[in-house]
C-alpha cells in the first residue's frame, strides 16, 4: 500500500512555503524594482548623452558652451529640437512632475524644475534647475530628471534624479572636474548628499549609480 502525505505533513509543507516566501518575495520584488528605476535612468541618460554629442556636431562646435547651450532658454529648445516633447509646462511643475519629492530617508527635498519642464515620448519629465557658472566654469547648466514623470515614488534616487552637464559632454552631478577622473572614495562622500536630511543636498545619486556600474545598491 503508498504512502500517503497526511493533512498534518501538507499544512507544515505549505506553512513552511508560506513562511521563505514572505521573507524571500519582498526583497526580489525590491530588487526587480532598483532594476527597473536604473533601466529607466540608464535609458534616459543615454538618449540624452546622444542628443547632446548630436548638438554640438550641428553647431560645428568644439564644446557644449560653444555651440550655445549655456542658458535656460537654449535649453529648452534643445528639448524641442532634439527630443519628442508631448508636454511642455513651461516654468510650472505640474503636471509634468509631482509637485512634492522627498529623499530615501523620508526627509523633505527642495527637488524643483524651474523652467522647460517637459514629458518626453518616453514618460520621463525632464526640466532646467538652474544656469550653473561655477565648478571652474566647466558646467554649462543643471537639469531635473523624473525618469517616469509624476508617476510614484518620487523619491530623490529613486526616480528622480539632479544632473549637471558639462562643457565636454559629461553627465554627473558631483559638481567636480570632468577632466579629473574623480576616485572612488569622493564620489562615495559626494553619494552622502542623496542620503542627508539637507533640503538643498541633491547631488550623489546619479554619481553613486554610475560608481556601481549602473547598479541601484542603496
Amino acid at each position: 500500500m503508498k504512502r500517503a502525505f497526511t493533512l498534518a505533513e501538507v499544512l507544515v509543507t505549505l506553512g513552511i512555503i508560506g513562511v521563505v516566501s514572505a521573507m524571500t518575495v519582498p526583497t526580489l520584488m525590491q530588487n526587480h524594482q532598483r532594476k527597473s528605476y536604473v533601466t529607466q535612468l540608464h535609458k534616459v541618460y543615454n538618449e540624452l548623452s546622444q542628443a547632446l554629442l548630436q548638438y554640438q556636431t550641428d553647431k560645428n562646435a568644439l564644446n557644449l558652451s560653444e555651440a550655445g547651450l549655456n542658458s535656460k532658454a537654449a535649453v529648452g529648445d534643445f528639448f524641442k529640437t532634439y527630443f519628442k516633447v508631448v508636454q511642455d509646462c513651461g516654468n510650472t511643475m505640474t503636471p509634468c512632475f509631482s509637485n512634492e519629492y522627498k529623499k530615501i530617508n523620508g526627509s523633505a527635498v527642495a527637488f524643483q524644475c524651474t523652467a522647460n519642464c517637459s514629458v518626453l515620448a518616453s514618460g520621463a519629465a525632464i526640466g532646467t534647475y538652474d544656469e550653473i557658472e561655477g565648478y571652474g566654469k566647466k558646467s554649462v547648466i543643471a537639469i531635473v530628471v523624473d525618469i517616469n514623470g509624476a508617476q510614484g515614488p518620487n523619491i530623490l534616487g529613486r526616480d528622480a534624479f539632479f544632473m549637471l552637464l558639462f562643457k565636454n559632454g559629461v553627465i554627473d552631478d558631483m559638481g567636480v572636474d570632468p577632466d579629473v577622473i574623480p576616485s572612488k572614495e569622493l564620489r562615495e562622500q559626494m553619494a552622502l548628499g542623496c542620503f542627508s536630511d539637507n533640503r538643498g543636498e541633491w547631488h550623489g545619486c546619479l554619481s553613486k549609480i554610475i560608481n556601481d556600474n549602473w547598479e541601484m545598491t542603496y
